[in-house]
C-alpha cells in the first residue's frame, strides 16, 4: 500500500470514529425546541433586577392602581410589602392613589384603608413633594403607567416628583411601562409662553416615549427648576419595542376605560377645550364626540350625565348629543401613520353653526400654542396646519432619540 492510501484510510478511520462518538454524546439530548415570542416584561415585573436595592431603605412610592405586577395583577405595593420592604408612603397622582376621583377632581391627603400606609396627595394641595412629605425617605419609586400624551398629566407628576427629589438629595427609581401610543410623534410643539400642568414641556402632543425615556429628557434638557437633575435608576422593561400592540392590564384613568379610548386619546383630548362633548358622562367616554347643535347634520347621538368616580357634571349633562361615532374606527390607521388625527376637529368646527363657542380658554393650554385655534378659525387645511408643525416636530425627533431606551 503507497504512502498516500495509508494516509488516506487512516483519516477515513479516524472520521468514522469521530463522527460515532459525536452521535454517541448526542443521543441522550433533548430535541431542540423553537422558542415562541418574547413576552413583554415591564419594569415591575422583574423583581430580580430590584428588590435587593430596595433591601434597608425606606421606601416611597409614587403609583396608584396601574402600578401591577404579575399574571394576577397584584398591586406592587402589595407585593412589596409582602417581601419585607419597608414602605413609608406611598405618593397619589390625579385621580388618587386608587384612581377613584374623577378627573380634576382634587384630593386630600389619607390614610389607606388596605395597607396603613400614609397616602400624599400630589393632586390636592400642591403638585410638588414637599421637604415635609419627603422626610424620611431613602428612595422613592415611581410606577405609573401613561399613555403617551402631553396633557395626561402623569408625565407632569413625574416632573414635580424628579425636582423634588433632586433638590432633597433623593434617588428616583422608574419601573419603566410601555407607551400604548409609542409610534405617534406628532402635533403642535408646545409653546412655554402657556405652560400649564396639562402642558409643562416643549414637546409635540404625542411623543412616543416611555416614562423612563422621558424621565431621561426632562434630565438631559434640564428641564427641571433652576437646571438642576434627579438622580434615576430605571429598571427597563423585557423584549419592548415602541411598535408593539400592548393591551393595557388595567384602565389607566376611569374615563380611558376601552383600547379604543386609549388609542384614540392623543387625536380627540383637544375637544375637551371646546364646547362638545367627548363622551364624558357615558360608559364610552373618548369614542364619541358631539352637541346638541349637531341635530340634523349628524344621525349618531348619546347622552350624558353624571357618573360618579367618573364624571359626576359632564359637558351638555342630560342633553342629547349628535356628533361623530369612533367606537369601531381602526385605530391601526393612527399607529401606521404615526400620526394624530386632526380632521375631526377641523370638520366639526366647520359643522358647529355657533363657531363664536366653539373654543374655550382650555383649548390653548391643551393645544400648547394659540396658532391652532387661529388656523382652524381661518379655515387653514389640515395639509396647510401640518407644515407648520414641521421644522419643531424634526428638532424633536432629533432630540428624542438621544434618550430611547428601546429600539
Amino acid at each position: 500500500m503507497t504512502r498516500i492510501k495509508t494516509l488516506f484510510l487512516f483519516t477515513l478511520i479516524a472520521g468514522y470514529f469521530a463522527a460515532c462518538s459525536n452521535c454517541s454524546q448526542a443521543t441522550p439530548s433533548k430535541p431542540t425546541r423553537h422558542k415562541g415570542p418574547s413576552i413583554l416584561l415591564t419594569g415591575a415585573d422583574q423583581t430580580k433586577l430590584y428588590l435587593s436595592y430596595l433591601k434597608g431603605k425606606n421606601i416611597g412610592m409614587v403609583v396608584n392602581p396601574t402600578s401591577i405586577i404579575g399574571k394576577n395583577k397584584t398591586p406592587l405595593v402589595d407585593s412589596l410589602l409582602k417581601l419585607g420592604i419597608n414602605i413609608k408612603k406611598a405618593y397619589g397622582p390625579e385621580h388618587g392613589f386608587r384612581g377613584d376621583a374623577s378627573n380634576g377632581a382634587k384630593v386630600d391627603d389619607a390614610i389607606d384603608a388596605k395597607t396603613g400606609l400614609p397616602v400624599i396627595s400630589l393632586y390636592g394641595k400642591h403638585y410638588k413633594p414637599t421637604t415635609a412629605d419627603l422626610s424620611g425617605i431613602d428612595l422613592m419609586i415611581f410606577d405609573i403607567q401613561d399613555v403617551g400624551a402631553r396633557f395626561y398629566t402623569y408625565i407632569s407628576t413625574l416632573h414635580y416628583v424628579m425636582e423634588a427629589c433632586a433638590e432633597n438629595n433623593i434617588e428616583l427609581m422608574i419601573l419603566d411601562r410601555p407607551n400604548p401610543n409609542g409610534t405617534i410623534i406628532d402635533g403642535p410643539i408646545l409653546d412655554t409662553a402657556y405652560r400649564s400642568f396639562v402642558g409643562m414641556h416643549p414637546i409635540p402632543i404625542s411623543h412616543g416615549m416611555t416614562i423612563a425615556e422621558y424621565a431621561q429628557m426632562i434630565n438631559g434638557e434640564h428641564w427641571l427648576k433652576n437646571g438642576i437633575q434627579c438622580k434615576l435608576k430605571i429598571i427597563k422593561m423585557a423584549n419592548y419595542k415602541h411598535s408593539a400592540n400592548y393591551v393595557l392590564p388595567i384602565n389607566p384613568s376611569p374615563n380611558l376605560n376601552t383600547v379604543q379610548s386609549i388609542l384614540l386619546y392623543p387625536s380627540v383630548c383637544l375637544f375637551e377645550g371646546t364646547t362638545l362633548s367627548l363622551g364624558r358622562g357615558t360608559m364610552l367616554p373618548f369614542v364619541q364626540v358631539g352637541h346638541p347643535l349637531l341635530k340634523g347634520k349628524y344621525s349618531f347621538s348619546f347622552k350624558p350625565v353624571s357618573i360618579p368616580g367618573m364624571s359626576e357634571d359632564p359637558p351638555q349633562k342630560n342633553q342629547t348629543c349628535y356628533g361623530i361615532n369612533l367606537r369601531n374606527y381602526n385605530t391601526t390607521a393612527i399607529k401606521n401613520s404615526g400620526r394624530i388625527n386632526l380632521s375631526w376637529l377641523i370638520e366639526l368646527y366647520k359643522a358647529f353653526p355657533d363657531k363664536t363657542h366653539f373654543f374655550n380658554a382650555y383649548f390653548t393650554k391643551l393645544a400648547g400654542t394659540d396658532q391652532l385655534q387661529k388656523q382652524i378659525v381661518a379655515g387653514k387645511t389640515e395639509a396647510q396646519i401640518r407644515q407648520s408643525w414641521e421644522r419643531g416636530l424634526s428638532k424633536f425627533k432629533a432630540t428624542r432619540r438621544k434618550y430611547l431606551l428601546y429600539q
